[in-house]
Formats: structure tokens, sequence, C-alpha cells
């Protein structure tokens, strides 16, 4: 291993992985390591049998549940917006080649005590039961006005100027009411909190095309897509990416420790006696631990369920987002579920997740809001994970560290860390202007 690397990658958790392909494709040599025997990091799917493993410190699963290899339960539920970044990542390093994906069934949110599907565009405003009647041509009127903007064309701006004006001036100049506002901002701009409100209004509406850019891709009931056999496919289509590119892979390499000079600038890796020399190091927060802090935690309930969500039609993949306000929190909670037709359980099972940013140290009693609306659980798993980010100066030690996976069950922030820490290493920027037809999801 005494070899001399342009860059070494620690953990295979997906960030890591993106960043490995990412710097391979771009001719850099790349070592890949992880403590594991597994891909995946924080970001794996378990199979039943490793679930109980780490839930309930036992290897037999109740029979009735199925055989443990039929089971995919990723540790980070994620869908992918069809039109969003990932999607272009995928596109732009050809590893859509290596994963297939469908299309997800239903996109809701949590409103008055009830999930109502979300309505993504102005036809579908008028039908909702989230508004009345005169609500609903309001929120018509908003909807047409996004739809129709246009950054580079000022006809389409009617008289504001969306970099100056806030959310919050935008969405009161249609007299939109707090409810309609709480849809809007957080399941189809997919916002984590209210502080949206007094950000760029561009920011929101920029999101919200996006959400029905995606929405029309698949012709589905949502914007969103999945990989069939789930979430932890995609870090190993990444580092099999790297591969094809001259990167190297080892896993189960235990005690893998960055080595600095006198100056504290990285010089290499040691894993059992040998070392890897390198200009940089890339990680998640576990391999330098005294280069993060700790900026929160996330509680998450996991359930293994034999039917789909109630009042989401029947939806055997769905994501239901639960705005702060609605549950008096700071932070919105999200529900997650997959099934047998993402190949990530046996037939007629469903794997639901009802996760949250974390504002008590009692997940059973916060996530309650959540659970109570899966309806009945065959078994449920409740814990939670610290989030760290870094607090290091990469341009004087070269160790860019990512930031732990949020609450949210969709990617755009994941990929957003990913892409920043791509132009910190590199000085470049990821081209993303692809052809989107390239990436396509089964259908039923």
């Amino acid at each position: 291993m005494d070899e001399e690397y342009d860059v070494v990658v620690l953990g295979t958790g997906l960030k890591e992985c993106i960043l490995s392909g990412l710097l391979s494709v771009d001719g850099l040599k790349v070592l890949h390591m992880d403590r594991n025997d597994y891909f995946g990091g924080e970001s794996t799917s378990l199979n039943l049998i490793q679930l109980w493993k780490k839930f309930r410190n036992s290897d037999k699963p109740p029979p009735h549940l199925g055989a443990s290899r039929d089971y995919n339960v990723d540790m980070v539920p994620k869908f992918m917006m069809a039109n969003g970044t990932l999607v272009r990542v995928l596109i732009h390093t050809d590893v859509t080649k290596y994963l297939y994906f469908k299309a997800v069934d239903g996109s809701y949110v949590y409103s008055k005590g009830k999930v109502h599907k979300v309505p993504s565009n102005d036809i579908e405003a008028l039908k909702s039961p989230l508004m009345g009647m005169f609500e609903k041509r309001r929120a018509r009127k908003f909807f047409i006005f996004v739809q129709d903007y246009d950054e580079n064309d000022p006809k389409t701006h009617e008289g504001m100027d969306l970099t100056r004006i806030s959310t919050g001036e935008l969405i009161s100049k249609y007299g939109l009411g707090g409810n309609t506002m709480d849809f809007i901002g957080h399941a189809i701009a997919l916002h984590r909190d209210d502080h949206y409100l007094d950000e760029r209004a561009l920011d929101t509406v920029r999101r919200m095309k996006l959400y029905s850019e995606s929405l029309a891709r698949f012709q589905g009931g949502s914007p969103y897509i999945y990989p069939l056999y789930g979430f932890g496919e995609l870090p190993q289509a990444f580092a099999r990416l790297s591969a094809v590119y001259g990167g190297t892979c080892m896993l189960n390499k235990p005690d893998c420790k960055v080595e600095f000079d006198d100056e504290g600038k990285v010089i290499g890796v040691s894993s059992e006696g040998e070392t890897a020399r390198c200009k940089k190091v890339v990680c998640d927060p576990s391999y330098l631990p005294n280069k993060v802090r700790k900026i929160g935690k996330v509680a998450r309930a996991i359930c293994i369920m034999s039917h789909p969500i109630p009042k989401t039609s029947n939806s055997h993949s769905v994501q239901v987002i639960l705005p702060q306000k609605q549950l008096g929190r700071n932070s919105d909670m999200y529900l997650f579920c997959c099934s047998y037709r993402h190949n990530v359980a046996p037939k007629g099972k469903f794997i639901a997740f009802v996760l949250a940013e974390a504002e008590t140290d009692q997940p059973e009693i916060e996530l309650k809001p959540g659970v109570n609306l899966l309806g009945p659980v065959d078994e449920i798993f409740y814990d939670t994970y610290d989030r760290f980010e870094p607090v290091n100066e990469p341009f004087l030690d070269y160790c860019f560290i990512s930031t732990s996976y949020d609450a949210t069950t969709h990617f755009e922030s994941t990929v957003m860390d990913v892409l920043s820490m791509y132009t910190m290493i590199t000085g470049k920027v990821v081209d993303l202007g692809v052809d989107l037809s390239a990436a396509s999801a089964a259908e039923e």
C-alpha cells in the first residue's frame, strides 16, 4: 500500500462514494478505504438479520417476516427528485447504467390532523381539499405565476424582483393563508423549517419549478424516483464507477489513521502497518472526530408493516411531510414508505420510516405524530444518531469532511454538500447541463 495517491477517500457512505467516482472520472489517482466490510457506511442498507443484530442484539428475526435476504432496509432513506441534482450527477458520470429506478407513487402533506395529496399545479390546487374555495383561487393564481416565471423574461415577473423580495412578501402578495404556505413551502419547495419565509423568493420559486418539472417527468403521482433494491445500491454504483476509472477500493481496513506533517497538513493514511501517501483526504466525520462538531441529532423509527400508509391511496412508495407548524415543532417530520415493489422487502411487506431532527431525548414520544399515521406495525425500532459538520480549514490541512445526513427523506440537501466539497477539492464545478432523458424509471 506504500504508494502515492492524489486523494484517499475514507468511508463508503453515499457522499464519499460520489466524490470518489467524480474524482476518478477527473483522472485523479484515488484510493478508497472503509473500516467496515460492507459498502454504505451510515447510509448502508441492511437485511433482516443485520437489522436485528443492530437494534435487537439478536440474529434471529421472527420467521413470519419472511426471508432475511429479501429485505434492503435503508439506514438513511431518501427519494430522488426526478429532475433533481443527484439525477444530473448520475447522468454526468454515467452511473445510470449500474442502477434501475422506479417512480414513487405519492407525495403527501399533513395538515390539520389529516394526510392530503400535495397539489402541485393550478389544476390540482382547484381540486384540493386542503383549501377553501376563495383560497383555491388565490393559490391557483400563485401556481400560474410560478409556472410561467422565467428568470430571463421580465414580462413574466409581474413587476417583482425575486432576488430582492422575501418568500414571505411574495406569498403575502397573493394573500395565501398559513396552511397553504405550509404545504407550498415544506411539501413542494422542500424547505426544512420556516426560515425560508425571510429568504429571497427566487430560491422558493426555483424549488417549486423543480418539483413540477420532476412531477411531469414520469407522469406518476409524485416527483420522486427511487432505486430498485434500495438506496444502498447507490454507493456501490459510484464505487464501481471509480474502479472503472482506475480507483482502488479496499473494505475491512481497520484503524484507518490520517497522518499529518509538522504543519498539520495531510501526508497519508495508515492502516495495518502500511501507509498510503496522499495530497488530500476526503472522509465522513467519524474518521476525523477532532475536526468536527456536533450540530444536532436525528430521531428515527424504522417500521415493518403489512399494508401501505393509510389515506395515501394504497401507495406502495410515498413521502409524507409533516410541516413544523402543524406539530408545534422547530423543524419538519418526514414519513418514508417503500415496499416489495421496489424490491426492498418480501411480497406483501412495507418498510416505513418516521424521521425528524431530534428536539428531545425521547424518540418514542417525539415521533408519535408520525408513527400514529402508519396504522398497525409488525415491528418497530427507535433510535437516534448524532449529526456532525466539519470545523477544520481544508485549505490548511487538506482534509475535506462531509456533513452527516439530515432527517429529510429526499436528496437535495445531501447532493449540495457533495457538489460544494467537489468544488473545494478541485476548484471546478460539476457540469450538470446533461440530457435528463438518459435516466429512465421502470414502469409497472
